[in-house]
């Protein structure tokens, strides 16, 4: 089983998030506080670690939690997830609604490490019943 490695948010788009103690998912919402957040289908996004270490073997820019701009780090690979897949994390109850995005020309981690694994790797969610998620917390459905 997967667990919670790291929860992060950022005030705007298109910035890197900064890790948190604790996020706060609302249902239909996303995490309170993070730009992402709203009634659209990628409420929150997860990577896993799996993901950032394939490109951390290739880059000699540090690659810490929240440089993707996901909102939750996990232990593992998060690969295999499909559309409709329903995690359970701490208390909250997600549904996975896209697998990877287009990644904007401007993205800070491409200009620093040269490429993103958001476009490829990145898990998008819905928040279906809210809760705290932090450090530790375990990721069911995985």
């Amino acid at each position: 089983m997967a667990t919670v490695l790291a929860v992060c948010t950022s005030a705007r788009k298109g910035e890197q998030k900064t890790p948190q103690p604790t996020i706060t998912l609302r249902p239909a919402h996303g995490a309170e506080g993070d730009a992402h957040a709203g009634t659209w289908h990628r409420q929150v996004s997860l990577l896993g670690k799996a993901s950032v270490d394939k490109l951390q073997a290739k880059v000699d820019v540090e690659l810490t939690p929240g440089v993707f701009a996901e909102n939750i780090l996990i232990s593992g690979d998060a690969t295999a997830l499909k559309v409709g897949d329903r995690l359970q994390i701490g208390t909250a109850e997600l549904e996975v609604t896209q697998i990877g995005k287009e990644c904007h020309a401007d993205c800070v981690i491409r200009q620093k490490a040269g490429d993103c694994v958001m476009p490829r790797e990145g898990v998008f969610a819905r928040v279906l019943t809210g809760g705290e998620v932090k450090s530790g917390d375990e990721v069911a459905g995985l």
